[in-house]
Order: C-alpha cells, then sequence, then structure tokens
C-alpha cells in the first residue's frame, strides 16, 4: 500500500487521531482448495493492492433526489461518541459520520482535501521553530441547536483528548498530547494551534476517514460531560444528516437529511442504520430487508450477495486487519514469554486459510503488526515468534514450570492452564477461529473454554471490560499508517485491548509519529513491531477483504480503500 500523499504545505507534522475502529465481522469457512485465491498466492502475488476502491462512483447530477438506504450495523451502540473508550466501533462510526463534522475528504489514494462545508482555509507553518495549524471555519457551520462552529469546539476537543486528565476516558490521545495550546485567531471562526514538536498525520485531526469528527464543545467541555453525553443519545449534530430517531428496541438509527444544511443537499431522504448479528446480515440482504453490508471475510454471504437478483459485490483493499487477543492482564496470562509460546502453538496461516476458503483473496497471514505484505518496509521481525513451532511452545511452557498433567492438560502450582475464548454469536468467523485455537493449543496441553456471548453484548460486555483471555476481531483502519496503531499498543491507553506494551514499544511509535520521512517512519514501525512481538498481546493474523453487499443503484457507496463515504453524495442511479 504507498503511503497516503498529503496536500502540499510549509510544514508536515502528525496528528494521531483515533483511527481505528472495532470490528466482530463474520464470515463463513468454505471449501478447502479456495480456487483462485490459492493460485494467485501460489504465484507470488501475496496481497492484494490496497490503492483501488469500488463505491460505483457517480456525480451527483446522474443520480435521483430522494429514497432511503438501509445500512446494516454489527451493533446498536450505547455510546455514540467515538472518541470516547467505549465508542471506539465501526458501527458507531458509520453513524456519527452522517452526523457530525468532518474537516477533510480522502480519496482512494488517502489524498487529504480540505471539506469546505467546514473550512474556508487551513494551513501549517513554521512560528519560533514551532509547527502551527491554523484552521479557518466556515463561518456558515452550525451545530443543530443553533449555535455556530467555532475555536472554542476545537479548543475544548484538544483538551479533553490529550492525555492531562484521566478522567476524560479516551480512547486515545495520540496526537492531541503533543499540542500545546489552542487559541481563538484573527475571530471566532479560526483556531491556531501550536504544537510541542512536529507531528506528519495532523491532517487525521478532525477527519472522518481517521474516526475522528469534530464534537462540540457544549458537551465535552468536562470529563463527566465528554463520558456521558452521548450515552444512549446524540445530542446534537452538524452534518448532511441529522437524528430523525434512536430506538433501542429494534437497535436502529434513523438519519435524516438535515433542512438547514449549508453544503451540497443530500441526495437521500433518510438513512436506516439497523443492527444485526453479522452472520444474520447475508440472508437479511437476499431478503430484501438491507441495501447496504459489511460482508468481510464471509466466504458464503460472498456467494449469497453474486446470487442475489439487484445486489452485487463491491471489494477494495484497505488497512484492515484481523488479529488475535491475548489478555495480558488475565491472571494466567501476565508473563510474555508464555504469551509467546501460545503464540507459536497457534498455525495463524491455516487460520488463514479456513478463513478466506472461497473467496476470491490470498491466504497469507501477517508477520507484521503495523505493515501489511504489499506495502513499501513489510518484513518479519519476530526473530522466529511468527512461525508455528509446537515443540518450541512445548519446551517454553516446560522451561515455565507449566507441566502436563492429568489427561495432558498443563498445570503449574496446582492450578490447570485453562484459558477462556470469548466469541461473539452468530459469527462463522469466530466460530472457526476459536475452534481452531482450541484444537492447536490442545495439542501442547493447554485447554481452552470457549464462552459464546451475545453479539450486541461482545464490546460493551466483555472487550471494553477485559473480560477475557483470548478473543478475536478485526480493526478497521485509515489513510495514517501511525495513527492507526499508537493507541492500540501504547501502554495504559484506553484502546490496548491486549493491556500489555513497553517503553520501547512506546519509543519506536513516537518516533514513526514524527518521523521526517516515509524511511524513517517505516524503520521505527519495524522497531515497534520488533517489540510488538515480544510483548505478544495483539497477534496478527490476516489483511481482512473489505468486501461488501450493495444494491445495484446505489451509488457512490462500497468498498471506500483510502477514501472516505460523503453521505451527501449517496444516492440512487436515475
Amino acid at each position: 500500500m504507498p503511503r497516503p500523499r498529503f496536500l502540499p504545505l510549509p510544514l508536515t507534522a502528525t496528528v494521531a487521531a483515533l483511527s481505528i475502529a472495532l470490528c466482530s465481522c463474520s464470515s463463513a469457512p468454505g471449501s478447502a482448495d479456495g480456487g483462485p485465491a490459492r493460485a494467485a498466492a501460489a504465484a507470488g502475488d501475496d496481497a492484494p493492492r490496497m490503492t483501488q476502491q469500488e463505491m460505483n462512483a457517480r456525480p451527483r447530477d446522474a443520480l435521483r433526489r430522494g429514497g432511503t438506504l438501509v445500512w446494516a450495523i454489527d451493533q446498536y451502540s450505547s455510546q455514540w461518541n467515538p472518541l470516547q473508550a467505549d465508542g471506539s466501533e465501526a458501527s458507531t462510526n458509520d453513524v456519527v459520520k452522517a452526523l457530525l463534522p468532518t474537516f477533510w475528504r480522502s480519496d482512494a489514494g488517502g489524498v487529504q482535501t480540505p471539506n469546505p462545508a467546514y473550512l474556508s482555509d487551513v494551513r501549517s507553518e513554521t512560528r519560533q521553530g514551532k509547527q502551527v495549524v491554523v484552521w479557518t471555519l466556515n463561518p456558515k457551520a452550525h451545530w443543530s441547536d443553533g449555535t455556530p462552529i467555532t475555536w472554542r469546539d476545537l479548543q475544548a476537543d484538544w483538551q479533553a483528548l490529550n492525555g492531562q486528565d484521566p478522567a476524560y476516558r479516551t480512547a486515545t490521545s495520540n496526537g492531541f498530547d503533543q499540542v500545546e495550546s489552542v487559541v481563538r485567531g484573527q475571530d471566532d471562526f479560526q483556531a491556531v494551534m501550536t504544537f510541542k514538536e512536529p507531528y506528519s498525520e495532523w491532517q487525521a485531526m478532525f477527519n472522518n476517514a481517521g474516526n475522528a469528527p469534530l464534537l462540540p464543545a457544549k458537551y465535552v467541555a468536562t470529563p463527566e460531560l465528554f463520558n456521558t453525553s452521548f450515552k444512549n443519545r446524540i445530542p446534537v449534530t452538524a452534518g448532511p444528516f441529522t437524528v430523525g430517531s434512536l430506538d433501542a428496541g429494534s437497535r436502529t438509527v434513523t438519519a435524516v437529511a438535515d433542512p438547514q444544511w449549508w453544503g451540497d443537499e443530500p441526495l437521500l431522504d433518510k438513512i436506516v442504520f439497523k443492527a444485526y448479528d453479522t452472520g444474520a446480515m447475508p440472508q437479511a440482504f437476499a431478503k430484501g430487508e438491507i441495501d447496504f453490508y459489511n460482508n468481510g471475510p464471509n466466504t458464503e454471504g460472498y456467494r449469497l450477495i453474486r446470487s442475489t437478483a439487484g445486489g452485487e459485490v463491491r471489494k477494495a483493499g484497505g488497512p484492515n486487519l484481523r488479529h488475535l487477543v491475548l489478555n495480558g492482564r488475565s491472571p494466567l496470562l501476565e508473563d510474555a514469554r508464555l504469551r509467546q509460546a501460545l503464540v507459536q502453538a497457534i498455525d495463524r496461516a491455516e487460520i488463514t486459510r479456513t478463513d478466506l476458503a472461497g473467496l476470491d483473496w490470498p491466504y497469507v497471514p501477517m508477520n507484521n503488526h503495523f505493515l501489511v505484505p504489499s506495502q513499501h518496509g513489510y518484513q518479519d521481525n519476530s526473530e522466529g515468534l511468527s512461525r508455528f513451532d509446537p515443540d518450541a511452545a512445548r519446551a517454553t511452557l516446560d522451561a515455565l514450570g507449566w507441566k502436563p498433567g492429568a489427561g495432558g492438560v498443563r498445570a503449574k502450582d496446582g492450578k490447570e492452564l485453562v484459558l477462556r475464548y470469548v466469541a461473539p454469536a452468530a459469527n462463522n468467523l469466530a466460530e472457526n477461529e476459536s475452534e481452531e485455537v482450541t484444537r492447536m493449543l490442545a495439542a501442547v496441553g493447554v485447554t481452552v473454554q470457549v464462552q459464546t456471548v451475545p453479539a450486541g453484548d461482545y464490546f460493551d460486555g466483555y472487550v471494553y471490560k477485559h473480560d477475557f483471555d483470548l478473543t478475536s476481531f478485526s480493526l478497521l483502519g485509515t489513510p495514517f499508517p501511525v495513527s492507526n496503531s499508537i493507541s492500540t499498543f501504547q501502554q495504559d491507553s484506553g484502546s490496548n485491548w491486549a493491556q500489555v506494551g513497553s517503553k520501547a514499544l512506546d519509543r519506536a511509535m513516537a518516533d514513526a509519529a514524527k518521523a521526517d520521512s516515509a524511511d524513517e517512519e517505516t524503520a521505527a514501525l519495524n522497531r515497534a513491531d520488533a517489540e510488538a512481538w515480544q510483548v505478544a498481546g495483539l497477534v496478527p493474523l490476516y489483511q481482512r477483504p473489505a468486501i461488501y453487499g450493495v444494491r445495484k443503484e446505489l451509488a457512490n457507496i462500497g468498498a471506500a480503500g483510502l477514501g472516505d463515504v460523503v453521505y451527501e453524495n449517496i444516492g440512487l442511479l436515475k
């Protein structure tokens, strides 16, 4: 994947915004032969190219006015603030991107362009040796309660996200913690942001492509407001759509075109976001209940989309990854050496093959936490930990004092090595992975007990509470390679699902964030990758295919790749 290109500006400096969103994302194992995918991999085409995009792109004047889009999401959120620790879900982001401000547009190659609906001008420059970004706001932009969007909103977001006050339960502070001040510029519609040190990905800030929309000062100015104002409600909007209704009973959010919107008029009348268990989405699409859903690596769903009258597959590469997670604060998993042994006992290539069988996608496991196989600088820094080696795993477990006992189950100090794998229900991908991991770890004397939980409770009830020993889910990334990852690996971050890390890993990620060149950034990411293998918490499985089921008549929506969806431009063909 080529690095995203940024607008030519006097100074590049990074601001890392929240950029990873979680997705349980189902799949179904298919035939073992794999057809075209296996052939492509064998031919050396190790990974799909990631600059592609399949959105049925059409100009606005080619589309008709009106209509309703039913968009399936995988969870009805209880926290609608996507920057709060409990809100960083793909489903939450899908909804709020229609409702909240984004200062940028991202194309298929990751090029960032200012969104004139919110920005009249933006520039980055050097003042007295420091990077300064001047945000000049569109004075027409306002919140749905009539309050204008001003510099105070940017200041309040920075104060909430800078990490200085732990009472703000943020999903991330990276980037914002490098900002020294946000002050009023020439008037209320200009914010002057000064950084402590340069940050090259500053365009990820206030950016839907970075999963970081602007939030209103009125509702984030204190920790209590930040944490609770969007709890079970969306109190204010400032996008092309506004909230028509929130219905927890039917797990549905209805977004309606906002008549007060000052930008291009939305082509659709409404978007209905309805939560489904991911395994139920393909049938709902085939029955005509939904118009658009994220199929991911669901083989049966892939086949069903192609056989559904009026439906089509739209797929592209993207920075989306499937991971296995080992909870480093679980009593049995606190020792990094034990976690390393478990990783070596798991055949990630076999999991990749069984997860992706039947899809036109290569069966290539990832051996790097930050870079995908087709990306410049990709290399294996694991020092052998990425290799499936059950004999090495057994030797390490023996050395750690975990000896085979009754029934072959390893035990130490009277305690058996029995781990709990939490998997969302109606999710064939998670079902396959939990079965494979159970079988593989049993071969080295480790027992895995699978706990299947309601899909709607999976993140809120288990992942966010770190209530698991093992689990797996997808991380949906953005055009910003460093911003994608810092909060996921940083010690004590609200988005560090494995709850492991090291000072060396933090330093390497910080070096990547302030790198002056792509090569320096890549080198730092590879240093970080080496450390990530050692802490052995979040384990990469494979690059997740971005595959969507879409009604053929829908335009400007589908597999966005490195781009973003412009909600006001989604429409129906004439």
